[in-house]
């Protein structure tokens, strides 16, 4: 699936879009990529001379990828997704395993656990280079715009 494909299926727009593309999307989750740039505007001030991309900004290219998986699940139940702003709810479990350099492709898995009402919880990690680079695990509900 295209770039094209993230702009359909959430809010997020750039400067705070942290998915590229949709590589795969499974019956319990799934997986995308995202590439960072150099000339991105946070590397300019997150340790100038030395740039390493901010782990908040790690976790919410998983949390984007969560969103996308819920919102394709409903299309694919036949419900559109539209008027739904997908909102993180908890955050558990974080733990950085290496770092995020400019130029650096991670690869972005989601996994679904369970849910709850209207809170769904889900598992993510992000792999450089095929080596864990992030695993966390967080709460998103999809609530109903304003």
């Amino acid at each position: 699936m295209s770039h094209a494909d993230v702009l359909a299926t959430i809010p997020h727009r750039p400067p705070f879009l942290f998915v590229d593309d949709i590589v795969e999307l499974r019956d319990n989750g799934a997986t995308c990529v995202r590439t960072f740039k150099a000339e991105e505007n946070f590397y300019a001030g997150h340790y100038p001379g030395n740039p390493i991309t901010p782990g908040v900004l790690l976790c919410e290219a998983v949390f984007q990828t969560g969103a996308i998986y819920l919102v394709k699940k409903m299309q694919a139940a036949g419900q559109s997704g539209e008027g739904k702003t997908p909102v993180l709810c908890r955050i558990e479990d974080a733990k950085f395993k290496a770092m995020v350099l400019p130029g650096d492709t991670i690869t972005i898995e989601v996994t679904m656990g369970e849910t709850m009402q209207a809170f769904h919880s889900m598992k993510g990690v992000i792999k450089k280079d095929g080596k864990l680079a992030l695993a966390i695990n967080f709460t998103l509900a999809l609530i109903d715009k304003k």
